[in-house]
């Protein structure tokens, strides 16, 4: 019978070769006194390093990612000691190692894949892409547990019967807080997997793709927004409550900017500039793509942000307007459209959409600018959120056929 071998795993940190003030973050394996290290290829700052937890110290972003990344592999090596057990093969620290990494006989498994996404890819991921890996994560191993009644899968057994048997999981899979998942939302989490699998093919960690032959199928969404009548129902209804009040003012505000919701939450006092006409623009940036924005205040906006000068949000969190939780800020979305007789569905992005739409394409702003105020990267993006309404193509036609008599009567 296999002993049961005592395991130990530390983290420690050594100096960079060349003169640095980060430290190179390592984790040694110990089986019974014999041990081996590998560098984790992370570092971090000398004094922001716990020797006693053998953790990160601190609340920034990248500690919280760090110490969550030591705590998957502290794990990853635990499960490694365990199947080594339960296979009765010879337990060393080396075996350990070679196990972790896949480089044994086993192969590398899809959860190991997954961490070491999710722990190198947290600079290049914004937060809220970094929170719908998880997410993803997190299906996958209820996917595996319900369906295949397995913790982990090696990656040399995904197939094209995998996938596919993960997408109708996901396609009836229920969050206890929401409906089953949509078309699209299977697509994401499939989409996402697509991109983890593809990294284990230019590590090597596979040969071929098992993605090669699947293909994603998105339906294309219909897009909201507020006609001009219905913009003008929201501006001339008053509500008593004052938080309905406040986030009617905030949603009118990202009608007449463009802004998202989270870029409008970030926005402080300090982000409001002069422009270069002299005129009061906003200097900001859109969280999701780090694209700098520089957008002059239409009168409806500054209006806005006027009536809030005095407020005890700005004077207390320094906010340049009093914006709730996006949860909160939807259902009163809900009570303003009902109270305007508006049969659509209203959430705080069909603001974005009315800006592309109703306040500037349909008003003769060329869909170039228009890119440039909503912060997308390409012409096409704009050109999904910004329909040309009906009313638009009417009078470019008129101007057109203006156009087309004028230079016949300049001819004759």
């Amino acid at each position: 019978m296999q002993k049961n071998n005592r395991l130990s795993i530390n983290f420690f940190t050594r100096k960079h070769k060349v003169q640095s003030e980060n430290r190179i973050v390592y984790c040694r394996i110990t089986i019974d006194g014999e041990r081996t290290d590998f560098s984790i290829n992370r570092e971090i700052k000398a004094n922001l390093w716990d020797n006693n937890r053998k953790r990160g110290k601190g609340y920034s972003n990248y500690v919280i990612s760090l110490n969550k990344y030591l705590d998957q592999i502290y794990t990853g090596l635990h499960e490694a000691h365990r199947l080594l057990m339960a296979e009765g093969k010879v337990i060393t620290a080396l075996a350990i190692k070679a196990r972790f990494f896949g480089e044994d006989e086993g192969g590398k498994t899809l959860k190991q894949l997954i961490a070491y996404h999710n722990g190198t890819m947290h600079t290049s991921l914004r937060p809220g892409t970094r929170k719908n890996y998880h997410i993803t994560e997190r299906c996958i191993s209820l996917f595996l547990k319900e369906e295949y009644g397995i913790e982990d899968i090696k990656l040399k057994k995904l197939n094209y019967r995998f996938l596919s048997d993960f997408e109708q999981y996901l396609r009836k899979y229920r969050p206890s807080t929401r409906t089953k998942c949509t078309n699209n939302g299977a697509m994401k989490h499939m989409e996402r997997l697509k991109k983890m699998s593809r990294l284990a093919v230019r590590l090597e960690w596979v040969s071929k793709d098992p993605f090669e032959n699947y293909k994603l199928h998105f339906v294309k969404a219909q897009r909201e927004h507020l006609t001009k009548r219905e913009l003008g129902l929201i501006e001339e209804t008053s509500f008593t409550k004052p938080g309905v009040e406040k986030t009617k003012d905030v949603f009118l505000f990202s009608c007449y900017t463009g802004l998202s919701y989270i870029d409008v939450k970030a926005l402080s006092p300090d982000n409001v500039m002069k422009g270069i006409d002299g005129n009061d623009w906003l200097f900001t940036k859109r969280l999701k793509t780090d694209e700098r924005l520089k957008i002059p205040l239409l009168p409806e906006a500054r209006e806005i942000i006027k009536k809030y000068e005095g407020s005890s949000e700005r004077k207390i969190k320094n906010v340049l307007l009093p914006v709730f939780s996006n949860q909160k800020v939807n259902f009163y979305l809900k009570e303003i459209s009902k109270a305007c007789g508006i049969h659509k569905r209203v959430t705080f992005h069909t603001a974005r959409h009315t800006f592309a739409t109703t306040v500037t394409l349909s008003n003769g702003v060329p869909i170039e600018t228009v890119s440039k105020l909503l912060g997308h990267t390409k012409l096409s993006t704009t050109q999904i959120y910004a329909k040309v309404l009906e009313h638009k193509i009417g009078e470019d036609m008129q101007n057109l056929m203006e156009h087309m008599q004028t230079s016949r009567s300049a001819e004759g």
